[in-house]
């Protein structure tokens, strides 16, 4: 298939002014030539899409989703019917909203990354990361302390997490998670605000056990995400070799200068603390878990412009439960107040696709790289929000097949 764009303001994903008049041809997929629109003749057979007073944007990407949280208190839905019909509507909204690949940080059974990529569902690129790994007593470990029984998961479906004491059950956890289909591994290294028995400022797992999580990762050629909320369990993080920190609220400027000279990633999800700190204990959160949000969330635009200072690669993700999913494309609004639009926006295309592993194929549009592409219908430099309501985004193309076409 041949897809011309025609006449688009290319913001391409490098950080580069925006490029009007301009036209990209999409061939077998790919990229294969940007040229000013009066230099670009349609081919005989294309298809053309007439971009003219449009804006036309790599693919959006979000490096931390949950899409088998089904419900915003981090639950999922019963029966397993009404669950995977859930997952399957965030799954196809999720494309719908812009975004052509997510990375979902833990809950998702890698089979739904495969049945997307089989063409039996629409939906963008999925990462799964399978079930995450916790310490007895940590972030994952959702038992109440009267509690022994911990809910486990649903081969095909439903991804639960993996308790795991000491460096060979770590090691064995990690090599079971890829042998079913995780791209990446993760961890949970701090205390969180949905488990019930860990403080926020709690560090788990030792660096023994986070080391063999990434020497397992290595040998697949893939990496680790942790979840870290305080210097400690980021400096822990750092020490074993993971790359990408998840969230990182309470980091400090000596942690964040460690985090650039390491090359390590910080994912922000300041739209996760803004929605649950207004509406938490309406999604039925426990107010204890409220307040640790409310804790955290506090000091989340700090950390962005701490990582910033340092020079630390910061990536964008949502972490989003259930029906505030929808509100994905927020967390680059709120980046941009704190990094300018333009920053955020490659935060959410450029560098996330690097993190990935996959700068070679998403994140900017470039000749000979795939086509995930959108095409916008107002300018998101001069305002975000169009990109976070999804009537606004008016074409999606991944792979170079258009999945979305509000304009016919």
């Amino acid at each position: 298939m041949t897809l011309l764009l025609h006449n688009a303001t290319l913001i391409d994903g490098n950080g580069a002014d925006p490029r009007p008049a301009t036209s990209v041809l999409v061939e077998d997929g790919r990229i294969a030539r940007i040229a000013p629109a009066d230099a670009l003749t349609p081919p005989a057979d294309s298809t053309v899409i007439d971009a003219s007073g449009r804006f036309l944007l790599p693919g959006l990407t979000d490096a931390h989703v949950h899409f088998a949280a089904t419900e915003a208190d981090g639950r999922f839905t019963r029966p397993l019917a009404a669950y995977a019909l859930k997952v399957a509507a965030f799954i196809e909204e999720t494309l719908d909203q812009g975004f052509t690949t997510v990375r979902d940080a833990g809950g998702l059974d890698p089979a739904w990354a495969q049945v997307v990529e089989r063409g039996l569902l629409r939906g963008p690129r999925i990462l799964p990361s399978g079930g995450f790994l916790s310490q007895t007593g940590g972030h994952g470990d959702w038992r109440l302390p009267h509690v022994d029984t911990l809910e486990a998961g649903v081969a095909g479906l439903l991804a639960g997490p993996v308790i795991c004491d000491g460096p060979d059950e770590v090691r064995r956890a990690a090599r079971d998670n890829l042998r079913r289909g995780a791209t990446q591994i993760k961890v949970m290294a701090s205390g969180g605000a949905a488990s019930p028995t860990d403080p926020i400022d709690a560090t788990q797992f030792t660096v023994a056990e986070l080391r063999v999580a990434v020497e397992e990762a290595a040998v697949r050629d893939t990496y680790v995400l942790a979840h870290a909320y305080h210097p400690k369990s980021i400096a822990n993080c750092l020490e074993a070799g993971v790359r990408s920190i998840e969230h990182g609220n309470l980091l400090d400027e000596a942690t964040a200068a460690r985090m650039a000279k390491d090359g390590a990633f910080l994912v922000p999800t300041l739209i996760t603390y803004e929605v649950l700190s207004r509406y938490g204990e309406q999604y039925g959160m426990a107010p204890s878990s409220v307040e640790k949000i409310r804790y955290v969330g506090r000091s989340g635009e700090d950390s962005v412009r701490i990582a910033m200072a340092a020079g630390v690669k910061i990536g964008s993700g949502s972490d989003l439960l259930g029906a505030p999913m929808t509100q994905k494309a927020q967390e680059i609004v709120l980046q941009a107040k704190i990094m300018g639009a333009m920053d955020a926006i490659v935060a959410a295309t450029k560098t996330n696709a690097e993190l990935f592993g996959l700068s070679d194929r998403i994140g900017t549009i470039e000749e000979g790289k795939q086509a995930d592409l959108i095409l916008v219908d107002a300018d998101p430099l001069s305002d975000t929000a169009v990109l976070a309501d999804a009537s606004h985004i008016r074409v999606v193309v991944k792979e170079g097949a258009v999945t979305k076409n509000l304009d016919g």
